[in-house]
């Protein structure tokens, strides 16, 4: 397993689910769980530590409200984390306190951080790929070839307007 993604509550699923079918149409092998950065300490570490042990090179964490499942498993792990803001249903901020939750780490704790909900999710699978390709040139031409794919979709949906 190369890839870890957390999530904070299972309502967060299907804002998530986008990022686990980008690693798998780039045949990334990873896991998709629920923990919790404050209701499950315990779980969370336990997590880190056996996603380590199979080979996990990337950690991806979404979370909405306070969102410090990013920041807690950036003070567990080494390897690189991206967190995912997320809009949460009783939030009066939209997102806003998610996204300042996340970007906001200490110096030595870095997040990555990308959009809000599905926009990011989908990049969140794509810079951990990026990072998962520095050492694999196969996943390098995956890559590539998805991106002419977005290419050759463009150009198709401008012939349409003609």
């Amino acid at each position: 397993m190369r890839v870890a993604i957390f999530i904070g509550s299972i309502s967060d699923e299907e804002k998530m689910r986008p990022c686990s079918k980008v690693l798998d149409s780039l045949g990334i092998e990873h896991r998709f769980t629920v923990t919790s950065a404050h209701r499950t300490v315990e779980r969370t570490e336990r997590l880190i530590s056996e996603c380590e042990g199979a080979g996990c090179q990337v950690f991806i964490c979404a979370a909405g409200l306070a969102a410090h499942l990013a920041g807690a498993v950036a003070a567990r792990t080494v390897k690189p984390v991206i967190g995912v803001p997320l809009s949460a249903s009783g939030s009066a901020l939209g997102g806003l306190d998610a996204m300042l939750s996340t970007v906001q780490m200490p110096p030595g704790f870095p997040v990555a951080t990308v959009a809000l909900d599905g926009a990011g999710a989908k990049n969140a699978a794509w810079l951990a790929a990026s990072i998962l390709a520095l050492g694999d040139p196969s996943l390098v031409e995956r890559i590539k070839a998805a991106r002419e794919g977005f290419a050759k979709d463009v150009e198709t949906a401008a012939a349409k307007l003609r």
